[in-house]
Formats: structure tokens, C-alpha cells, sequence
């Protein structure tokens, strides 16, 4: 007698009931209707409003910026009509003027390029590797240790101000002086404590998302390369970065943006010296002591706007790849 006993459903049974099919088809009902809705006319109305609403400030400042300052004292931007007059005067004032009450900006052009780029390059170079070590190289601890990464995203920047500027004070500061002292054409001031504290706080967020990144890169791709007898540093270098190069960007952008805006780091660790100064910190004396030259910021906050827009816009294929790292499996 054959042991191969087929079952047969009893008469009058109900059949089981193949609910994958109707999830997915739920779940696909679901996401079209909130792609009609994301992409229907009045979505669409509502993002036109909010991109003119958003707009409107910046128009009127590039307005002011080209009005001589009596126009800025006595009449509102949107009087342009009935209140002409254009100037190059404040643009002259920011750019070439040598007095103390409007500090020239080329210098410090040069001072914030010497902060962002390294302060942008170093975090992201440390966190890359970081984040390929946490993904593909299994070791004790590492969990945790990622979580406690992680976790350093919450911890306010003013709450590490005070000891990391100590730390910089009793290790930094000689170290300077020594390299001062043996090569006396680099200056005792310089950008080392600036980098340092840019690099330590992009750290966490870096590691972060390029962890996300870098993870999902196909196993088989990895173990292929591996049985082919790569190293670490070959796939690091000839795999990982070629196909984390969309994420890297991105955050470039970020980090580059954060830092070339950021006046409270420079405040503190830049020591205010002109030397090495960036522009956001000469950018809050064009005002005068008392504000009473305020119109001379409408110019400045477009000078300084020139060079966020060319490395946002030289990388912005990269910008929405990056910014969907991560987000989709498959």
C-alpha cells in the first residue's frame, strides 16, 4: 500500500484563503493613493504657494542689496516701482572697502574656503571608512559601538563647546607653538582647532547615513571580490567608494553648507583672530556697533551666497540618490 495519501479537501469545507495577493494589492491601493494625492492640483497649487511664500524674503533682500541706503531707511523693498534707484555702493562697500566699519570680504572668501573644504574632507574620509568597518567587518562590540555612535547625534554642540576648546587649550596649543617654532613661515594662528572641532561633530550623522549606504550593497558583490582575493583596502577602495559615491556627495553637501554658514564653532575656536576669520564672522560686523549700517548685509549675505549655490548646483545629480540611500530594498 502506497504512503503517498493525498488530501482531499472535505465537501462543503472552505478553501484557504491566499492573502499575499491581497496585501500587496492593499499595500499597492495604498501608495497609489498617496502618489494621486502628492501629485494632484492641489498638492501641486499648495507647493507653488509655499515656493513663492519661501521666495519672497530672498527676493526682496536681492532688491535691497542693489538700493542706495537712503531708499533702505525710508522706503520698503516692494516700493521699488514707485521709489526707483539702484546702486552698486554697497556691493563696493563689502567687497573692497578697507575701513573698520565695513572690513573687506575677500580676504575672509579665503578664510572660509580654508575651514569648509578640509572641514568637509576630513569627516567625510574617517566616516567612510568607519562606516565600511561597521558594515562588512565583523568584530567585537561593533553594535554597540555603532549604537553609541548614533547616540552622540543628541548631544547638544554647546554642551561640548567648553571641554573640547580645554582639550584644545592643553594639546592643540602646543603642538601649534612647536610647529611654529621649527617652521616659522606657518603662522601660530591656524585652521587645526576649527577642523578638528567641524570634523568631530560630522562624525556621528557621517557614519550614520553612509553605514545605511554602504550596507546595502549586495553581499555577492563583496563575497565575489573576497573569494577573488581582495583585501579590505581593494574593496574599500575599487568597490565601496565607486558605489557609495552618490551618498558621499550628498552628505558633502550638507557638511560643506553646515559649515561654510556656521558662525558659533568659528566664534569659539577661531579665536576671533582676522587671520583666520571666515566670512560669517566678518559678516555680523557690517552692521556697524550699533546696526547702524544694516543695509550692508542685504550685499554681503549675496556674496556669500555665490559659493554654496556652485557646490550645490555642481552636485546635485548626486543630491536626491544620496538622499534616498538606503530607503529602498531591492
Amino acid at each position: 500500500m502506497s504512503d503517498n495519501v493525498v488530501d482531499l479537501p472535505l465537501p462543503g469545507a472552505a478553501k484557504p484563503r491566499d492573502t499575499t495577493f491581497e496585501v500587496a494589492a492593499a499595500d499597492l491601493t495604498k501608495a497609489g493613493r498617496v502618489k494621486r494625492r502628492l501629485t494632484s492640483r492641489t498638492a501641486t497649487i499648495a507647493s507653488l504657494v509655499i515656493a513663492v511664500i519661501w521666495t519672497i524674503p530672498t527676493f526682496g533682500l536681492l532688491l535691497s542689496s542693489f538700493r542706495p541706503e537712503e531708499l533702505i531707511r525710508t522706503t520698503g523693498w516692494w516700493t521699488i516701482f514707485q521709489n526707483p534707484g539702484f546702486t552698486l555702493d554697497n556691493y563696493r562697500d563689502v567687497l573692497f572697502s578697507s575701513s573698520s566699519s565695513a572690513p573687506q570680504l575677500g580676504s575672509y572668501f579665503v578664510n572660509s574656503l580654508a575651514i569648509s573644504i578640509p572641514a568637509t574632507i576630513f569627516p567625510l574620509v574617517l566616516a567612510s571608512m568607519a562606516a565600511y568597518a561597521f558594515a562588512w567587518i565583523k568584530f567585537k562590540w561593533s553594535g554597540a559601538l555603532f549604537v553609541f555612535i548614533f547616540a552622540l547625534q543628541i548631544v547638544p554642540i554647546q554642551m561640548a563647546l567648553i571641554p573640547l576648546l580645554q582639550m584644545f587649550t592643553t594639546a592643540l596649543q602646543p603642538m601649534q607653538d612647536q610647529i611654529h617654532a621649527v617652521i616659522p613661515i606657518i603662522p601660530e594662528d591656524t585652521y587645526l582647532q576649527v577642523w578638528v572641532a567641524h570634523t568631530i561633530f560630522a562624525l556621528p550623522l557621517a557614519i550614520f547615513l553612509l553605514h545605511n549606504f554602504i550596507s546595502d550593497i549586495p553581499s555577492e558583490v563583496i563575497e565575489a571580490a573576497k573569494v577573488d582575493g581582495a583585501s579590505h583596502s581593494q574593496l574599500f577602495f575599487q568597490i565601496v567608494l565607486p558605489l557609495a559615491l552618490p551618498a558621499i556627495a550628498s552628505f558633502a553637501i550638507f557638511q560643506f553648507l553646515w559649515v561654510w554658514n556656521d558662525l558659533l564653532v568659528a566664534l569659539v575656536f577661531s579665536g576671533g583672530t582676522a587671520d583666520v576669520a571666515p566670512l560669517t564672522q566678518r559678516l555680523a560686523e557690517l552692521s556697524g556697533n550699533r546696526g547702524q549700517d544694516w543695509q550692508r548685509l542685504t550685499a554681503g549675505a549675496f556674496v556669500s551666497l555665490v559659493v554654496p549655490l556652485i557646490v550645490f548646483f555642481s552636485l546635485q545629480r548626486y543630491f536626491v540618490r544620496g538622499l534616498l540611500a538606503g530607503s529602498t530594498k531591492g
